[in-house]
């Protein structure tokens, strides 16, 4: 069952973070990720969301993978390269 994963991205350091972004993305790609949406416009349609300033989702083939992604040596080097970069908040869910 496919899988997504949803970040939350505050960037602080652009020029870090687009190291973080060509790391990750490398990182994605090799355990079987796919992005749906990379940080394009986000418009509040209901409720009290106060928007993203970037929000990143990706599919995944399932949550095993997606965790496997998240905790691989290539995944970390990208967080570390974060780390200075952007405050992010990040979540994985079974799709349906």
């Amino acid at each position: 069952m496919a899988a997504y994963l949803m970040a939350e991205a505050k960037v602080t350091d652009p020029g870090a973070y687009e190291t973080y972004k060509r790391l990750a993305q490398v990182a994605i790609a090799q355990y079987g990720g796919r992005y749906l949406v990379r940080g394009g416009a986000v418009d509040v349609l209901e409720g009290q969301w106060t928007p993203p300033q970037r929000l990143v989702l990706v599919e995944f083939p399932s949550v095993e993978q997606a965790k496997k992604f998240y905790d691989s040596p290539e995944y970390r080097a990208a967080r570390d390269a974060r780390a200075t970069a952007a405050d992010m908040n990040m979540l994985v869910v079974a799709g349906v």
